[in-house]
């Protein structure tokens, strides 16, 4: 500022001088000078002006503390202005200084500025037009901050600009054409990581001058403009992470001075050129990877000599890899995964050898379901500067080479979803550079090598759907780093939980060793994991009492210790866990009462309790907690009113009543008795001795006269049926029986208006009873024949003896005679508005719509439902019982479309004991099940084992998947469902897939990929659950930890 005032002190003096030498030519040239004089001040005074405005608007904390009066303003910082007089800002340069706010419109008047760099601060808010005005402009950097709105369209008058970095902003709407028709001298534009959207502009082929485009992460559609061939000046060229389609434009490979070319994740096709080396000789970045690319990999590519970084995976590319790439010495990035690229043990692995002269190679990628054959023992010669090495996803078989400690430079090593076999190799200790270890989902068997716990530097662990044994090496404990460890689904691996890992604070995400064979108590070293927020036992057989010491472990948001054999009560400690979401204490013998403490953990989302053997009442104070949505406390021992606030005002029978006989409630929709005697008990205290004993006495001799009459009523009409459902009302129920003329009066006589359906036992209608809300079903028998009275007598037996969320909840009985005398017998079960899954699976008479089809969420949670229903009838119900008919009518949709298995009228119940009756019934009825469903050896007089629903679960999921039933009329000789889906599996399941799940998902790569993943999956587990030999079979545990599993890695990759 000094010296501008020292120039116009000097303009005055000379003013002066000029005025002494002659007035008449004075007078004229004084006003000249003196208007003159006025405009520098005032030029001066707009730069100044417009930094200060710029500075009004910012939030800088103590960066732009030399922005005051006291100083020349060409002297602040960031600021740099020209040699001339006077001095004008030429650039503005404030990169990286945390400033915050917007930018201010007098920045436009800033005419001289050749240069503004804002770049990696927090600006927000819209470009402002003024800078339009910039005339002189030739950098402008205001990458990396949040700028919204639209492309600043003013700058097109900016046409000196060659350099221009909006990348990482959230600026959107369309790329304007006058980008390509006015900015005639840019060289740089990089607008990555925005939010624009619309086709790319065909006039950015009039930049002659650019050398630099990058419009990756947006959301650009359409096809790539072929005039973009045309700059020959291109060196780097990236649309990445679009959504752009169509053919690759062969005018692109006329830029042949590119150096990087990326158009990976879109959706782009075509191939790779034959002479693709002449065509990008100085390329050294190549990514078509996420794409639809086809065709041969040629083999010039191992001419590309300065090719660092080659992506290809994750596209449809064919036929073998090119055994010459190893001639690529500068090398370090290679993606293969994912593809249709062939190898097996007679041809196609030759490049691994190859490969292992690039002696720069730092990534490996490879993958794909036509890759097969043994892993070759090559891939351990690979240069030791290798960091990530990946095979996954494919049919390689084999082992895992004994030398793959020779990669000593490994950081991370995921060989996972293959065939792989054999053990852990010892040698693995010796890659102690590794941060991340997958060996998830292969069939590795044996020991796990306690040399893992060299890996000092481990802090990711995955080694879950395997078959190793033994006991789980105390020398995890030495992995000091490790925040994540899965060992869960290896049903052999045995022996205690080592105190060592638990002793690990490091573990922060999750520790899952759940569906193993691990036994004795949780050690009380569990409360060492104060930093862990996931700890997953389930499944195992760990017993004693869940240790008070893991309420220090403060930080877990799930607990799931359900399945195993935890006894006493619930720690009243787990309610210091206030960030808890989801507890699971299923299947468990826990007693005693539910603590009103868990209300106080005011994040609990999910609380499941079934299944064990609490007593006393639901603590109304659950009801308070605002979060809790779902809710399980079904077949314990629980008495009292069921409360009716928060979460308890959604809930069913099947999740709290089912198994709690003593329960009571004033909702109807609850199926239970009113709680008039809560009410009495309230006000016993109150009552006198006497009058309690003569109301007791009173009550008994009244109910002794009515069991006496209804005895004697009941004797009188179908004795010998009775014995069965009398057991049964008695034992389970607490409904009277719904008398025929209700039924016929619910039903309009039976109408076919009501029937839902017809099967070869009977038929089952609609109905509503009078002066009730609800709607029932009723299963009508066909008692033409003595097989289906049985049949009945069965389906009672079986009914009284189970209970679970996932079956079909039987209500009450009727048998009676009908209008006309003749035996009638019918069962009343819950209503299923949904339906059957087979009327979802294929829709008669209408259209696919998202309506009445399923999405592949829906029929995940809908396998869940069916295998957790079989795998407690065949292990956890107690007799097992065999249902023998599962097929898709017998599975019903509640409204939230949940499944509930339903029809046992020919199961079977496995006991030594079974009464002579049902044995006979047994061998009357015979196990025929449904055609396409039913188990190969029944037909050869087997008998019935749960390897037969294996079998009818096994096409019951191929069925739900590829929406083909088992009886379709293409299956003929010897080709079956079974066979049709596992020629299918490894290179065509989105083929036999049913094409209705694509309704309900969007067809984008990234979705495709784990859709396809998910289904090869399920559709797996289809294939082993319905082999012709039952021992080859999945067993019924496996089956259901399986599917979970799929259902949970799917969810895990949508949200």
């Amino acid at each position: 500022m000094q010296d501008q005032k020292l120039y116009i002190w000097s303009r005055l003096l000379l003013l002066a001088n000029q005025t002494k030498r002659g007035m008449a030519m004075g007078v004229m040239s004084f006003l000249w000078s003196l208007l003159a004089l006025l405009m520098i001040v005032m030029v001066i005074a707009s730069d100044e002006a417009a930094l200060l405005a710029f500075k009004a608007q910012v939030s800088d904390g103590s960066s732009l503390a030399s922005w005051n009066s006291s100083a020349d303003f060409c002297s602040w910082e960031g600021v740099t202005c020209s040699h001339r007089r006077p001095a004008r800002v030429v650039e503005l340069s404030l990169d990286s200084r945390a400033l915050a706010g917007v930018l201010s419109p007098a920045l436009g008047n800033l005419t001289f500025l050749r240069m503004l760099n804002l770049s990696f601060n927090w600006f927000h808010g819209e470009i402002p037009a003024s800078l339009g005005r910039l005339r002189r402009l030739q950098r402008l950097d205001l990458n990396d901050n949040s700028f919204s709105g639209k492309f600043p369209v003013n700058l097109s008058s900016c046409i000196r600009l060659n350099k221009m970095g909006l990348h990482n902003n959230k600026i959107g709407g369309h790329i304007p054409a006058e980008l390509g028709e006015k900015f005639i001298s840019l060289a740089v534009i990089s607008l990555r990581n925005n939010s624009f959207t619309g086709p790319i502009p065909g006039s950015l082929a009039n930049l002659s001058y650019l050398r630099y485009l990058d419009f990756s992460a947006n959301q650009l559609v359409g096809s790539i403009p072929p005039v973009l061939g045309s700059i020959q000046t291109m060196r780097f060229f990236s649309l990445s992470q679009n959504n752009l389609s169509g053919m690759l434009p062969p005018s692109l490979y006329n830029l042949s001075s590119l150096e990087v070319f990326d158009i990976s994740h879109n959706m782009l096709y075509g191939s790779i050129l034959d002479d693709i080396d002449n065509k990008f000789p100085k390329i050294n970045g190549l990514y078509l990877g996420n794409n639809y690319f086809a065709g041969t990999i040629p083999s010039s590519i191992s001419n590309l000599s300065n090719l660092i970084q080659l992506s290809l995976g994750f596209n449809i590319f064919s036929g073998y890899v090119p055994p010459t790439l190893g001639k690529l010495q500068a090398l370090q990035h290679l993606h293969l995964s994912d593809t249709k690229l062939e190898a097996n043990d007679n041809k196609g692995w030759e490049f691994i050898t190859s490969l292992a002269n690039c002696s720069q190679l730092r990534f490996l990628s490879l993958g794909g379901y036509s890759l097969e054959g043994l892993l070759p023992a090559s891939v351990t010669n690979l240069s030791t500067t290798l960091q990530e090495l990946y095979l996954l996803d494919s049919r390689v078989a084999g082992v895992i080479p004994a030398d793959i400690g020779n990669l000593v430079g490994l950081t991370r090593l995921a060989i996972a979803n293959n065939y792989i076999s054999g053990v852990i190799p010892e040698s693995i200790g010796k890659l102690e550079n590794l941060v991340e270890l997958a060996l998830y989902n292969n069939s590795l068997s044996g020991l796990i090598p306690p040399s893992i716990g060299n890996l000092s530097q481990l802090n990711r662990l995955y080694a879950y759907y395997g078959n190793l044994e033994g006991p789980i090496p105390a020398s995890l404990g030495e992995l000091k780093n490790l925040f994540l460890l899965d060992l869960s689904t290896n049903y052999r691996l045995n022996g205690s939980i080592p105190r060592e890992i638990l002793k690990l604070s490091g573990l922060s995400w999750y520790l899952d060793l759940s569906y193993n064979s691990l036994s004795g108590p949780l050690p009380n070293e569990v409360g060492s994991l104060a930093n862990l927020n996931q700890l997953i036992l389930s499944g195992n057989q760990l017993s004693g009492k869940i240790p008070d010491s893991i309420q220090n472990c403060i930080v877990l948001d799930w607990l799931l210790l359900d399945n195993n054999l935890f006894e006493g009560s619930i720690p009243r400690s787990l309610t210091n866990i206030k960030g808890l979401s989801k507890l699971n204490l299923t299947m468990n013998k826990l007693s005693g009462n539910i603590p009103e403490a868990l209300a106080s953990i005011g994040n609990l989302q999910e609380l499941y309790l079934a299944h064990n053997d609490f007593s006393g009442s639901i603590p109304a104070v659950l009801q308070n907690l605002t979060s809790l949505s779902k809710l399980d406390l079904s077949f314990n021992n629980l008495q009292g009113e069921v409360p009716d606030g928060g979460v308890f005002r959604n809930i069913t029978y099947v999740e709290v009543v089912a198994g709690n006989t003593n329960l009571c409630s004033g909702r109807p929709q609850l199926h239970l008795v009113p709680c008039s005697t809560s009410r009495i008990r309230k006000n016993r205290k109150r009552m006198s001795k006497s009058l309690v004993i003569s109301l007791a006495t009173a009550g008994t001799i009244l109910l002794s006269v009515l069991v006496l009459v209804l005895v004697w009523i009941l004797r009188r009409k179908l004795r010998q049926s009775q014995k069965i459902l009398v057991q049964y009302s008695d034992a389970e129920n607490h409904y009277e029986r719904i008398p025929y003329h209700a039924l016929m009066r619910g039903t309009n006589e039976f109408s076919d208006i009501n029937l839902l359906g017809r099967g070869s036992y009977g038929a089952v209608y609609k109905c509503v009873l009078a002066n009730e809300d609800r709607t029932l079903a009723i299963k009508v028998f066909n008692l033409g024949q003595s097989r289906y009275s049985k049949s009945f007598e069965v389906e009672c037996e079986a009914m009284r003896r189970i209970r679970h969320r996932c079956l079909i909840n039987i209500i009450t009985s009727c048998s009676s005679v009908d209008h006309q005398g003749q035996e009638f017998k019918a069962l009343v079960f819950e209503f299923m508005p949904n339906g059957n899954l087979d009327g979802w699976l294929h829709p008669k008479s209408q259209e696919p719509t998202t309506n009445n089809t399923l999405s592949l969420a829906q029929r995940l949670d809908i396998a869940i439902n069916i295998v957790d229903a079989v795998e407690y009838l065949h292990i956890y119900c107690q007799p097992l019982v065999i249902h023998c008919d599962l097929k898709p009518s017998n599975i019903l949709l509640a409204d939230d479309m949940s499944a509930r298995v339903g029809d046992f009228g020919i199961s079977r119940i496995l006991q030594e004991n079974t009464s002579e009756r049902m044995q006979t019934s047994y061998s009357t009825i015979g196990i025929k099940g449904s055609i396409g469903y039913v188990a190969p050896e029944y037909g050869e007089g087997s008998v019935v084992s749960t390897h037969g629903d294996i079998y009818s679960l096994g096409i019951l999921l191929l069925e739900m998947f590829t929406g083909r039933r088992p009886t379709d009329d293409r299956f003929i000789d010897s080709l079956d469902l079974h066979k049709f889906v596992e020629d299918a599996l490894l290179d065509r399941t989105l083929e036999v897939a049913d094409p209705t799940i694509w309704m309900h998902n969007e067809q984008h790569e990234n979705n495709t990929i784990r859709t396809q993943k998910c289904l090869v999956s399920v559709l797996r587990l289809g294939i082993s659950c319905s082999k012709q030999q039952p021992r080859e079979r999945t067993l019924t545990g496996d089956a259901a930890a399986e599917m979970r599993a799929i259902r949970d890695a799917y969810l895990a990759f949508a949200g």
